[in-house]
């Protein structure tokens, strides 16, 4: 993993302030349909699984594609916060999407 690759590691898991167990429950309770209720392991959109699948990997075992994701993730969060991520009220519409991403924007940033 180079240092570019490492930087982005270092801020995916800034910005996805949600542990793995909030965001699944998040995923499920969001797209809770008869559907979704037969495989939940699969409930939400198909960019918030990949981000609960990049949760659960090590920096070691992230393939390309991964990378790919925590870039467009990254990217996404930032194009609707500020940089500091203070947490911030908003319409829920806009809430429950970024949630759908791993970050709730009501959540205070870690230290």
């Amino acid at each position: 993993m180079d240092s570019g690759d490492e930087r982005l590691w270092d801020e995916f898991h800034r910005v996805v302030n949600m542990s793995s167990r909030e965001l699944s429950e998040w995923l499920r309770t969001r797209s809770s349909t008869p559907d979704d209720e037969e495989y939940p392991d699969r409930a939400g959109p198909h960019l918030g699984q990949r981000v609960l699948e990049i949760l659960g990997k090590r920096k070691t075992d992230l393939i390309p594609d991964d990378f790919d994701v925590m870039r467009r993730v990254v990217d996404k969060i930032h194009g609707q916060r500020r940089e500091d991520l203070e947490p911030t009220a908003g319409e829920t519409h806009w809430r429950h999407r970024l949630m759908s991403l791993g970050h709730d924007p009501l959540k205070p940033p870690s230290t």
